[in-house]
């Protein structure tokens, strides 16, 4: 049965629906204090007490989070209050798109990808500084406005550093295709799992599919904490390299070998910009010389027909031949990751626009293998010493 239109939220006049979900309804209304059309979202208390309760504080942890941080990236909270058993939060109206309606069709530009996950690690590093996990980083909860601008929304399930409301032990909190492995195998786990997520996310964008996936959540789960990755270029070959590399690094299994903060992770997309431009111009140059429409050429042109193999692992469509693409050697392996730091500098002497930092723990170690070149050289001598009298005895 439809629910009955209030007339108000504390100050609010409501106008009309926007939309419903399973928790509550989402009302456009009426600021008349400051004559602004606002949304108001709600959620209909029930249960026991102690139940009410708890989704209360939850409720309202979720306006902490979000307007506690004041980036123009995240949706802006403009008050929080109750009316009966209705608690409601009233939050900017956006005009636009979520993420996950953009890419359902396919790959976006590879530009406009990383321009949205650029901004998106932006805001996730401005509430992280607040002490704010997101811990459900995911296309439904990323709106792309129709002047460019992104706006990260939900922060229903997002850990405050003190929270008031604390997780049941074992309870899984999020979408687990773009949980990080620690999340979803139940660990502690910091802001590095955001970073892990937007890579999800990042991959989705430029591919059409996301890199991990099962018949069931149980090897999904699996997947995500196991799965080697296949490189977004062997999907997408439209993509420069230097994509597969932050990829990479942003899915790494481990925490203390992802980005450090999401800001690195947003400066390093940045900093590809450039490259992912470079790439769909001569996508654009190869269509136009073939005689094909470039009006949407960079998103169709290059995109492999990709799905699902066993194992998660996408494959190529080739005919009546399903062919299963392996990840590359060089993908996700330190010394692929250490090539970042060492790729050609500017004559200015500042880092070019893919020579990416990397943790001094991921640089190659040719200045110790210099250093120890004397040991090696004695060893070599006492070697070779050995097998000559080796060689004497035996004649």
């Amino acid at each position: 049965m439809a629910e009955t239109r209030p007339d108000r939220f504390g100050r609010f006049r409501v106008l009309d629906e926007l939309g419903r979900g399973a928790m509550g309804v989402v009302w456009r209304a009426e600021d008349p204090a400051l004559g602004r059309v606002v949304a108001i979202k709600t959620i209909t208390l029930t249960g026991t007490e102690e139940e009410r309760a708890h989704f209360e504080a939850r409720f309202l942890q979720e306006a902490r989070a979000a307007g506690g941080v004041g980036h123009p990236s995240i949706i802006t909270i403009y008050d929080v209050g109750r009316e009966g058993d209705v608690a409601f939060m009233a939050m900017e109206l956006l005009e636009g798109r979520e993420l996950r309606d953009l890419i359902r069709g396919g790959s976006l530009a590879p530009s406009e990808a990383v321009e949205i996950a650029a901004r998106v690690a932006e805001a996730l590093a401005a509430a992280h500084e607040r002490g704010v996990i997101h811990r459900d980083v995911k296309p439904g909860n990323i709106m792309v406005l129709s002047d460019g601008r992104v706006k990260v929304m939900d922060f229903g399930i997002a850990r405050l550093r003190d929270p008031d409301v604390k997780t049941a032990t074992g309870m899984l909190l999020g979408s687990p295709r773009y949980m990080s492995p620690e999340q979803v195998s139940g660990e502690p786990f910091d802001h590095r799992a955001d970073v892990f997520s937007l890579g999800v996310v990042l991959y989705e964008m430029l591919t059409g599919i996301t890199p991990f996936s099962g018949e069931d959540m149980t090897q999904l789960m699996y997947q995500v904490v196991n799965a080697a990755v296949v490189p977004p270029s062997h999907v997408n070959r439209t993509l420069p390299p230097v994509l597969d590399y932050i990829v990479a690094r942003a899915l790494k299994k481990k925490p203390e070998e992802r980005y450090a903060t999401a800001s690195e992770f947003a400066a390093d997309l940045r900093d590809a910009i450039p490259d992912a431009l470079e790439a769909e111009a001569a996508v654009r140059a190869r269509a136009e010389a073939a005689g094909v429409d470039t009006g949407t050429v960079t998103r169709t042109l290059g995109l492999v027909d990709a799905h699902p193999v066993a194992g998660g692992a996408p494959a190529l469509d080739r005919g009546d031949e399903v062919v299963e693409m392996r990840p590359s050697p060089r993908f996700d392996n330190l010394e692929g990751l250490a090539r970042l730091a060492v790729l050609p500098v500017d004559a200015d002497g500042t880092r070019s626009r893919a020579g990416f930092t990397v943790p001094p723990g991921l640089r190659p170690r040719r200045a110790r293998l210099r250093l120890d070149f004397p040991f090696l050289l004695v060893v070599a001598s006492y070697l070779a010493a050995t097998i000559v009298a080796a060689v004497i005895v035996l004649r």
